[in-house]
């Protein structure tokens, strides 16, 4: 599977939905970052391929190669990515999935609407165009309502309410730390039990113990939060 993560408009967790949603689900997909200016999951500690939009021709060549990709579009290279991809003929058919994150501010849902209308542009079939509503904070058909609205009357995405991230403080620690939720999950060091070996004098060393086992409690459930949104993104 290959697919692409953009919006017009940033800070809507792009890097989040490619690093820790699709990275750990895809079969060890390459991640190619169009990025110039934010952080992408190298930051995290991922491998990651950097280029910029006008590098497209040399992103259609790695895709032609690889089953399984993904393309992380930051907002200051969507223009130019959608642009170069408008030069070859067919380009967006190497790219199965378009999946555009939002949050549920009125600045982010006006620039996915005009998100979808340009990959419709393009000639992306609607069923290739899936919305991820990130940072719900308790239910998306309430925090959502006017792009389910535009979802469900032009038919020019699919809009599945279960395809959703929670609000979560762990990606703030994760983004601390430098670290994944895989990563998290796949050490098997008992800090709990180093706690409890620790001598109470040592401030740092408690702090860092600590947090590890805290980061990995919250881990835990958003790992299986995450499972369902990409069920429900793909289904």
């Amino acid at each position: 599977m290959k697919v692409a993560v953009l919006n017009y408009t940033g800070s809507v967790g792009k890097t989040v939905v490619a690093s820790h949603l699709l990275a750990p689900r895809m079969n060890g997909a390459q991640i190619f970052a169009v990025e110039s200016t934010n952080e992408t999951g190298a930051d995290l500690g991922l491998s990651v391929d950097q280029l910029r939009g006008e590098h497209f021709g040399r992103l259609f060549r790695e895709l032609l190669t690889r089953d399984d990709a993904i393309v992380d579009v930051g907002a200051s290279n969507i223009e130019d990515f959608l642009a170069h991809m408008m030069r070859y003929e067919g380009a967006h058919e190497e790219i199965g999935y378009f999946v555009l994150p939002v949050i549920n501010t009125g600045k982010a849902q006006r620039e996915t609407i005009k998100t979808v209308a340009a990959l419709a542009g393009l000639g992306v079939a609607p069923d290739r165009v899936r919305l991820l509503f990130n940072r719900v904070e308790t239910s998306v058909e309430e925090e959502f309502p006017s792009l389910l609205a535009y979802a469900a009357k032009t038919s020019e995405a699919q809009a599945n309410p279960k395809a959703a991230i929670f609000e979560n403080e762990v990606f703030e620690l994760l983004a601390d730390l430098r670290t994944t939720i895989a990563d998290v999950l796949a050490d098997q060091t008992d800090y709990r039990a180093l706690l409890q070996q620790t001598d109470r004098s040592d401030h740092d060393r408690i702090s860092h113990l600590s947090n590890m086992h805290a980061l990995r409690a919250l881990a835990r459930p958003v790992d299986r939060q995450m499972h369902a949104a990409f069920a429900a993104l793909f289904a």
